[in-house]
C-alpha cells in the first residue's frame, strides 16, 4: 500500500500538522485509503526518496530527475509569495547571521561557507554554482536547513544557502528563529520540489490524485490551510520541466 509524506516543508510541528490535513483530504477526495507516515529531521531525506511504496511525496528535483527507475510526477506547489509570480518555482536564498557585517555575497570572500549534502539543489548544487566566483577558505558541509540555521547562528560559518520556500514558511511559523538570519542574496528561480510517487501507479489513480490536488485548490474550506502553508495551489507541469537538472553541476 503506497503511503504519503511531507517532509521536505515540515518546517515546524504546526506547519508539519498542516501538510497532514491538507494530505488527509486529497487523499479522501481521491478515494485512496493511504496512510500518512513521518520521516521526521535529521533521517537523510535521501533514504525516503529510495523508497518504492511513496505514493505522494515531495522529492527535490535534482534526485527527482536522476532517478532510476523513474518516479511518476503528480505535481508541484505553487507558493504564495510574490517573488514567485504565480509560478511553481523556488530560489535558494544566500543567508548569514542576522548581525552579519556582510550586505553582499562579495563581503562573504574569505569566509567559512556552509552547504546541505550534493543531493540538494536548493541547499548544494544551486548555491555552489551561485556562489563560485566566490572564494571561500572553508566549507562545511550539513544535512539539514536547521543545521545550516544552527552554524550560522553559533557562528561556525559565515555564509549558507536556504530554500526559499522552507525560509518563508520559518518566517511565517517560527518568527524568533527567522529572526536570527538575513539574506544577501537569492539565486535565480528554479523548478520547485514536486509531489512524487515511487509506487506503481495506474493512470486512473494519477488522475484522481491530480484532480484531488486541483480540488484543493479551489476548496473554501481549505483556504485557511493554504494561508498556513503560504501555498497558492498546485501546478501540473511535465517532467521534461524537470529534466535539465540532471545536468546540473556546482
Amino acid at each position: 500500500m503506497p503511503v504519503a509524506n511531507a517532509r521536505m516543508y515540515s518546517v515546524t510541528p504546526a506547519v508539519k500538522a498542516a501538510w497532514h490535513d491538507l494530505f488527509a483530504w486529497v487523499l479522501v477526495r481521491a478515494g485512496l485509503d493511504w496512510d500518512i507516515v513521518d520521516y521526521d529531521a535529521p533521517a537523510p531525506l535521501s533514504e525516503l526518496w529510495r523508497r518504492g511504496d511513496l505514493g505522494l511525496a515531495m522529492m527535490c528535483g535534482l534526485p527527482f530527475s536522476r532517478r532510476e527507475p523513474p518516479a511518476t510526477l503528480i505535481a508541484a506547489p505553487i507558493p504564495s509569495g510574490e517573488r514567485y509570480d504565480g509560478h511553481p518555482v523556488y530560489m535558494s536564498d544566500i543567508i548569514v547571521r542576522a548581525d552579519s557585517p556582510y550586505r553582499s555575497v562579495a563581503d562573504s570572500a574569505g569566509g567559512v561557507v556552509g552547504y546541505t549534502r550534493g543531493d540538494s539543489l536548493s541547499g548544494g548544487v544551486a548555491p555552489r554554482a551561485f556562489l563560485s566566483v566566490i572564494a571561500y577558505g572553508k566549507e562545511e558541509e550539513f544535512a539539514t536547513p536547521r543545521q545550516v540555521i544552527d552554524a550560522l547562528v553559533e557562528g561556525r560559518i559565515d555564509v549558507g544557502p536556504l530554500d526559499s520556500y522552507w525560509h518563508d514558511l520559518l518566517r511565517e511559523h517560527d518568527p524568533h528563529v527567522a529572526a536570527r538570519i538575513r539574506t544577501i542574496a537569492s539565486t535565480p528561480p528554479l523548478p520547485i520540489p514536486p509531489l512524487v510517487a515511487t509506487a506503481q501507479m495506474d493512470h486512473q489513480t494519477l488522475q484522481r490524485l491530480r484532480g484531488a490536488l486541483a480540488d484543493a485548490g479551489e476548496a473554501p474550506a481549505l483556504r485557511p490551510l493554504f494561508a498556513q502553508l503560504l501555498l497558492r495551489g498546485f501546478a501540473f507541469p511535465d517532467r521534461t520541466d524537470y529534466s535539465h537538472l540532471a545536468r546540473s553541476r556546482p
